[in-house]
Order: structure tokens, then C-alpha cells, then sequence
């Protein structure tokens, strides 16, 4: 399949306006028409920024572009950034396919295909043409809260720079081996939001390795939450061992999760999982790899030194490499030291804001680069990925600790989320009492924020499989639980929320959204605990609740709902 973005092109010719629909099979996506979550470019939107037209393709002599200047401006985007031209193309079975590429780009360029992988990253100078070719995998993917495969036969190319240009695309078959990877949110595609971020975009290595891989296609099927069980038991290594073939490659990187459960200890369920998965591997004429897990950013309070909270589970990976003859990728040691030397603020500007699990895109990328420069010493049968491994001496590297980009004036007043207040008078069991779980999901919903992929492990009784971890994440990056209702670093999210602190959780969410009032005394000073005061105070002041409650009651979700509608927003 070739498609020209130049009318006297050979191949398919695309014009600006020919949004990808699944009739068609090809065309551009924009807000108008996004992929299903977690199935498409891994680019999303902002509800916030409303329904706007910021990604409008245009017509240029060389090809395809996005005016990323204009775009910026419509969204009135404080921050600048950039915005991703995403074409999109089905093809007709699951496997390997030869993209090949033309584009033109000003300043710093990159293109990402399939789920938000990286495979070309460079500054670019005016007039500059890139002829870029990579290999790409398709394939099924259990989404997560998902228990069913998804048809995921579509081709995402997406280019970002500024004044970047489409000038083709084509398509093929590949006979590429494939590079398959096991493992948990550390490791997976993670979305960006747009404009985009490099600095306050979650990333997982296993997105930014297909940059480093010449000759190979990486499939990634790791996932946010996953242990060396939850991998097995959901499904995501079914589909691994449906689609490979002798001679490919299997990595595995595990362990932030299966640390929280007590029958996954490293010598005990982890060890056995990962020889099972090693053995199984080997049958299939394959080659297993395995990864210790990305360490922390973590380290003992009152300057008492980094605090390794892996360092058991990366020793038995090590154990099990030389038992059982298994290249082992010394990531953890590599990323602890790489965080001894710059210490606890400076590691930072690798890492998601407020975040110290997850690396950012630069993070991300930095471990890839290691990664690759680690396989290139393999030998033996795995000579084919030391020789595909492709080690960039270029850092991508960012001098500031990243911020979460602000969200324009603008587009505060014209939010488009689904809300909990348009579904207030609807609510499920409306008489049960409300769980904290429960409460911060319809508090971010009504405030307009959104659940993230990740869980950082800030709480030891939220293991990040669960359904609101993701919530709790989010509520957490934006200051919403109060640490004083933290006891032994236990959220307790199924126990039952009480008016006290539901208000809390609303009014901080309020506050981050419009300017609050002044709280003055109420009957409640003297009976509620001393740091939901003020939210008590300010919760009487907006009408949201009167004099006459017990702060210690437990919540109704109905009554919470209509709490959440009264904010306003």
C-alpha cells in the first residue's frame, strides 16, 4: 500500500480533508475521530480543550502538514508544545509490516508509530527531507479493564515538528523476527496528551526501544499493574505465544507489583513464574531475556540514603540468568546508579511530575538507549539483536524538573467532560453507603480530571490492577487526598467515606479548578477533625452543605452525587 500526499504521487492519493474511518481503511485522525482508548496512536485529546478543530491537515506543495503554530493558538496553550499529524491505515492480517516513510520537518522532529512508538527523534534544519524505514508489528491486544482481545489491524504514523510535512507513506509485509516484551506499566505503549510534552508524558522503555532496534519489530504487551501472574492469568501472554516464531525474542521486566503481593515473593512465585515463562519460551524455538525491574526515585527520609525497594527481586533475576543461562539486562543497577549520582531532585526531570515509578519520555529513553547498548554485547544465538540493537550516542536530556503543563483560561470555561453531576438524579445504588475508592472517582469526574495509566505505589493496600488505582493515582498528583487521613500508608478505598473527608477530597478538587472563598466559622469547628476545618468551612460557604451534619456520618453515593453536582463545574 503506498499513499502521496502530492497529487501526481504514485499510490493512493490523500487529501487534508479524508478523515480515517473504518469504510475507508486510511486517512487522518484529529479530535473529530479518535481511536478507541488504548487501541489507536496513543495520542489523546484533552476533554478540556473542548471541541476546538486544533488538528487541521492542510495542503502544502510538499505534502501534508499541521500548522503547529496556529494550533497552539487556537488552543490557547500556555506552554507551547507540539501537535502530533497522525495518518492512519488498516491492513489485511496480524504480523510485521515495512513502513516506509518521507516527511520534512523545522527544529526538533519525531515520529511515533503504532501505540506511541518512537522511531525517529533529530533536529532538522529548513529543507531538510527525511526517508525514514522501520519495521512495525500489529497485533491483538487485551486492553486494560478489558478480559477480550481487540482487533487492532490499524497502522498509525504520526509526525511531530514544527512545520512537519507528510510527503508519504507506504506499507508492506515484513519477514523482520519480532522482539516481544513482558512486563508492567514501567515497560508498556503509555499515552500522551496533546500538545505534547516530552518532559510530562508517562513513558515506558519498552515504546522507546523500537528507536534503538534496526531490522526487527518490537511488540510490546506490557501493561500498568501486571505481575508475573496477572500477565499469564489475563490473557496478554496467550497472545504472545500465539504469534511467535523460532528465532524471535522474548524480554521480561516485572517485579513493581509483584512485590505487593505475598505469594510473589522473589524467591518464591516470581522465581517460578519467570522459569516458567523461560522454559515455555524456549519450546516455541525462541529466546528468552530478561530485564530487572526500573528502579525507584525513592529514598529515606531525614537524608537517610536511596532506599532500594527492588533490590531482592533484581538479585534473583541475576540468579536465574546464570543457573539457567539467561541473558539478564542489568536495568535496575544501571537506573539506581544513574539516580545516586544525580540524587533525589535532580533524577527527577527523568521521571513524571510528582511521579517516582514512572519515567517521562527522556526517562524512558535514556533506559532504552542503555538497553540497547546491552544487547549489543550478546552473542550466540542472540547475534541477530546484537547486530539489530542500535546504540545512539545522542542523549535526550532536559535540564529542568518537568511540570504539568496549565490548562489555558480559555478552555477551563469550556470543558466537555461527561460529568458526575449530569448523572446525579441516575445514580447507581443510590442508598449505598459511598467507598473513598468510589468517592475520589466521582470527585476527578466532576472536577474534569482524568485517571492515569499509572500507579505510583504510594499506598501499600492498592495494587495497580485494581480499578481505582488509576484514580487514587490522579487524585493524589493533584493534591486531593489529605495526608492526615493516611494511616500506615494504607488508603483504605473500600472502606466507607465519611462527610468529612468526601468534602475534603471536593473542595481541593474545587479549588484547582476556581477560586474558592473564604471560609468563616461554622458549628462544625469544634466537632470535625482539625484538617477537614477549613474544607467544612468552604463547603457551607458554596452551598454545598449546611450546619446541621455530623462530620463523622458515613456518605450515600446519591448524596454524593449531589454534592459533586453542586460544585459547578
Amino acid at each position: 500500500m503506498l499513499f502521496s500526499f502530492d497529487e501526481k504521487g504514485k499510490g493512493t492519493f490523500v487529501k487534508p480533508c479524508d478523515l480515517y474511518d473504518k469504510k475507508k481503511g486510511y486517512g487522518f485522525i484529529t479530535e473529530k475521530n479518535p481511536p478507541v482508548s488504548g487501541l489507536g496512536n496513543h495520542f489523546v485529546f484533552p476533554a478540556y480543550y473542548g471541541d476546538e478543530d486544533a488538528v487541521k491537515p492542510e495542503q502544502c506543495e510538499k505534502g501534508i502538514f499541521v500548522d503547529n503554530e496556529s494550533a497552539l493558538k487556537n488552543l490557547e496553550a500556555p506552554n507551547g508544545g507540539l501537535i502530533p499529524l497522525c495518518f492512519a491505515a488498516d491492513v489485511p492480517e496480524y504480523g510485521n509490516y515495512k513502513v516506509n516513510l518521507e516527511f520534512n520537518a523545522t527544529g526538533e522532529a519525531l515520529v511515533f508509530a503504532g501505540s506511541r512508538r518512537l522511531f525517529f527523534r533529530g533536529r532538522m534544519t529548513v529543507g531538510t527531507t527525511v526517508k525514514l524505514s522501520f519495521d512495525l508489528n500489529v497485533s491483538r491486544i487485551i486492553p486494560r479493564g478489558s478480559t477480550e482481545a481487540a482487533d487492532r489491524r490499524t497502522v498509525y504514523v504520526t509526525v511531530l515538528g514544527e512545520n512537519a510535512v507528510l510527503s508519504f507513506v507506504e506499507i508492506e509485509k515484513s519477514d523482520a523476527k519480532t522482539v516481544f516484551i513482558c512486563g508492567d506499566s514501567t515497560v508498556t505503549d503509555q499515552p500522551a496528551d496533546y500538545p505534547y510534552y516530552p518532559g510530562s508524558s508517562y513513558s515506558g522503555w519498552g515504546q522507546m526501544l523500537s528507536d534503538h532496534l534496526k531490522g526487527v519489530a518490537v511488540s510490546n504487551h506490557a501493561h500498568s499493574g501486571l505481575t508475573t501472574e496477572s500477565f499469564r492469568n489475563e490473557g496478554h501472554y496467550a497472545i504472545v505465544r500465539e504469534m511467535l516464531s523460532a528465532g524471535d525474542y522474548v524480554m521480561f521486566q516485572f517485579a513493581h507489583n509483584d512485590q505487593k503481593l505475598p505469594h510473589l515473593k522473589a524467591k518464591e512465585g516470581y522465581r517460578n513464574n519467570l522459569l516458567r515463562y523461560i522454559e515455555e519460551t524456549r519450546e516455541a524455538g525462541a529466546f528468552p531475556i530478561i530485564v530487572t525491574p526500573l528502579a525507584r526515585n525513592t529514598w529515606k527520609p531525614d537524608n537517610g540514603g536511596y532506599n532500594d525497594l527492588l533490590k531482592e527481586y533484581a538479585d534473583e533475576c541475576i540468579l536465574i540468568g546464570r543457573e539457567f543461562d539467561v541473558p539478564v539486562v542489568d536495568l535496575h543497577d544501571f537506573s539506581m546508579q544513574e539516580i545516586l549520582k544525580d540524587g533525589l531532585e535532580s533524577s527527577k526531570r527523568f521521571y513524571f511530575p510528582k511521579d517516582y515509578t514512572h519515567t517521562n519520555d527522556y526517562g524512558a529513553y535514556k533506559m532504552a538507549r542503555f538497553i540497547s547498548k546491552e544487547l549489543e554485547k550478546l552473542t550466540g544465538d542472540y547475534a541477530p539483536i546484537a547486530e539489530a540493537a542500535h546504540y545512539d550516542e545522542t542523549d535526550w536530556d532536559v535540564n529542568e524538573i518537568p511540570k504539568v503543563p496549565e490548562i489555558s483560561e480559555k478552555f477551563k470555561k469550556t470543558q466537555n467532560g461527561t460529568s458526575t453531576s449530569d448523572k446525579a438524579s441516575e445514580i447507581e445504588r443510590p442508598g449505598d453507603d459511598l467507598l473513598r475508592a468510589e468517592a475520589l472517582d466521582m470527585v476527578i469526574k466532576a472536577a474534569k480530571f482524568f485517571p492515569t495509566n499509572v500507579f505510583n505505589d504510594i499506598y501499600d493496600d492498592i495494587v495497580g490492577h485494581e480499578w481505582y488505582a488509576g484514580t487514587v493515582q490522579c487524585a493524589f498528583q493533584n493534591g486531593i487526598i489529605p495526608k492526615e487521613m493516611i494511616a500506615d500508608k494504607k488508603f483504605r478505598p473500600e472502606e466507607p467515606v465519611t462527610l468529612e473527608d468526601f468534602i475534603c477530597f471536593t473542595v481541593a478538587a474545587c479549588g484547582s479548578r476556581k477560586k474558592l472563598p473564604e471560609g468563616k466559622a461554622t458549628a462544625y469547628d469544634g466537632v470535625c477533625k482539625e484538617y477537614a476545618r477549613e474544607s467544612m468551612r468552604i463547603a457551607v460557604a458554596l452551598g454545598l452543605i449546611g450546619e446541621n451534619r455530623d462530620p463523622k456520618e458515613k456518605m450515600k453515593r446519591k448524596e454524593g452525587a449531589a454534592i459533586c453536582a453542586g460544585l459547578g463545574l
